[in-house]
């Protein structure tokens, strides 16, 4: 069964299958690549809580940028944020991002918590 959430006609910013959690790509608010990166990561807890995750269950995250000479200014962010022991793979790359005040846009792959 896929479940989707947050739906709209173009896409949906959660779904949900087998277990395994695709959050659509989350882009910030902020000046800076730091800003824009803490808001990304805030909007991923939210939605992974809304999705029954959260970042000790993320399995993958894909980050581009829309600049490559801001790769330790975002990791600065990112690296606070991921708990120690729970780094999920990753992939980071400059791209093209959809409005040109966008620096960062990370997708997430989470696996649902345990039922207890």
């Amino acid at each position: 069964m896929i479940t989707r959430l947050q739906t709209s006609d173009r896409m949906s910013q959660i779904v949900k299958h087998n277990g395994t959690i695709y959050l659509s790509g989350q882009v910030g608010a902020g000046e800076s690549v730091a800003e824009q990166t803490a808001d990304c990561l805030s909007r991923v807890d939210a939605l992974l809580q809304e999705a029954g995750s959260d970042r000790e269950h993320i399995l993958q995250t894909v980050i581009w940028l829309s600049d490559m000479a801001d790769f330790v200014e975002m990791n600065a962010v990112w690296d606070a944020w991921v708990p120690r022991d729970f780094a999920p793979a990753r992939a980071c790359g400059e791209a093209k991002l959809a409005r040109d005040a966008l620096k960062v846009e990370i997708i997430v792959i989470a696996a649902e918590k345990p039922k207890t």
